[in-house]
Order: C-alpha cells, then sequence, then structure tokens
C-alpha cells in the first residue's frame, strides 16, 4: 500500500487508527505492507521521498493506492504541493501505477470542504482531478468510519476483486442505506416526536433530530450500525444530528446545519 496526503487534515489516518478487528497495529504490521504514510512513517524529508519512489519503482501495478485529501487545480496546482510538487502531480504520477486506488474521506472523494465555495484553489475530489471517475473508490466521511476502509481492503485480499458500488463509487457493504433508514430513533420519526430544542426534554427522551437539522434522510452511510471507537456511539446516538459529511458537496448543501433542511 501506498498512502498518500494531499488537502486534507489527517483526520481520515486518524480514525483508521482507530481501527479494530484488525487493530491498526496488526493491520500495519501484519495484514499489509505499508510503503508510505506520511503520517506513520518514521522517515522525514528527502528520505520519505525517495521511499515514495522506491516503491513506485518496486511495486508498480501491483500495489494499492490509498489517497487521503482533495487535489487544488487552480492555478496550476499551486495551492497544495509537497516536495515541491502539487498535489496534482503527485496524484498523477502515482494514482495510475496503482492497482487500484481508494480515496479515503470526503475531500478525496467528493472534494470535501476544501472545495467548499468559494473554492479559490479549485480543490476537486480524486476521481474527478484526475478524470478517472468511475475508476476509484470512495470512501466519503469526515471522517469515514474505519471499518468501511478496512472492509474494502480486506474484501480485496480475501476475494481478489473490490466491492460492489454505487453510482458515486461508494461500497455498497456501507453506502447502500441511508442514515435515515437505519437509525434508532426511527420510530420516533414515524410518530411525530422531535427535539426542537437542544437540551430540552424531549432530548432527554431520545427524540428525532429532524427539526434541529439532521440529514440523516438525505445521507446514505452505515454510521448508525457500524457506530465508531470499538462501536460505543456514533453523533446522533449522542444527541447531535448527522450534518450528512458523505455526501457529495455536503458543505455547500447541508448547511445551515442546526435548521430543517
Amino acid at each position: 500500500m501506498i498512502w498518500i496526503h494531499l488537502g486534507e487534515c489527517t483526520g481520515c489516518s486518524e480514525a483508521l487508527l482507530r481501527s479494530m478487528y484488525p487493530y491498526v497495529d496488526q493491520l500495519v504490521l501484519e495484514v499489509l505492507s505499508v510503503e508510505y504514510h506520511e503520517t506513520i512513517m518514521a522517515a522525514a524529508g528527502q528520505q520519505a521521498e525517495d521511499q515514495l519512489h522506491a516503491a513506485l519503482k518496486k511495486y508498480s501495478g501491483k500495489f494499492i493506492c490509498v489517497v487521503e485529501g482533495s487535489i487544488a487545480t487552480s492555478f496550476d496546482g499551486g495551492y497544495g504541493k509537497v516536495a515541491n510538487r502539487t498535489f496534482l502531480e503527485i496524484a498523477q504520477e502515482v494514482v495510475p501505477q496503482a492497482l487500484a486506488t481508494i480515496a479515503i474521506g470526503s475531500c478525496a472523494s467528493f472534494g470535501g470542504i476544501p472545495a467548499a465555495a468559494p473554492n479559490p484553489g479549485g480543490y476537486k475530489g480524486v476521481g474527478e482531478a484526475l478524470g478517472m471517475e468511475g475508476k476509484i473508490i470512495n470512501i466519503p466521511g469526515c471522517p469515514p468510519n474505519p471499518i468501511n476502509v478496512v472492509g474494502t481492503i480486506v474484501n480485496y485480499l480475501l476475494l481478489g476483486k473490490l466491492p460492489a458500488v454505487d453510482d458515486k463509487g461508494r461500497p455498497v457493504f456501507a453506502y447502500g442505506k441511508t442514515i435515515h433508514d437505519q437509525c434508532p430513533r426511527r420510530a420516533h420519526f414515524e410518530n411525530d416526536e422531535f427535539v426542537e430544542e437542544f437540551g430540552s426534554e424531549e432530548a432527554a427522551l431520545g427524540y428525532c433530530l429532524y427539526k434541529v437539522g439532521c440529514r440523516g434522510p438525505e445521507t446514505y452511510n452505515n454510521c448508525a450500525v457500524a457506530k465508531f471507537n470499538d462501536g460505543t456511539s456514533w453523533p446522533v446516538e449522542a444527541g447531535h444530528p448527522c450534518i450528512g459529511c458523505s455526501q457529495p458537496d455536503f458543505w455547500d448543501t447541508m448547511t445551515p446545519f442546526y435548521e430543517e433542511l
């Protein structure tokens, strides 16, 4: 695996560090051969760059590429660089050599927050920026659940193929249903039992959060069943409405948050 970081906050890597079954130490040390990952590798500076190029030379056509972050395209990609090369140049070199490419997070999948209006850097998702839409697996979310990332990779390792995807390149096993479809508060929605003010009695009773801005009916993801942090919880269970972070252009289309859409 070669994992490249572009226009991102490293939140997706942080989420992966909290993966489980397999845990990240087993995943990195026993399951995968992670040849390059800026956050967890010991090398830095020129030594890190040398490792990237050595890995590309040795494993061309044989590695899984994971891209974290969106790609700046305006001003010849000048809004984002690593080692004096633009994000676009790096992606153009690495991605076409990969056996398969996974765009992790909403930034890599659809542009994410960097692509929000007015988007002066011309940020785009990996598939759009490289003209490879339909050829890249998208694992959106801000951040995505590490289960969805690991599940996609393990699907390939066990079956020799990537999982089935929807029309936006997302694995159906994780993004085939809406948050609303699987939400434990769904019965309250059907019974017209809503939270209309945070801190209210209705909030304490776990009523539906639709009227305080939950985007669950418009958002495809498995948060309600996979949960986060060893399956401990997820935003709606903690009393916070879904903000639709795994949908394309969520920062523009789902805002203002905390208002009924």
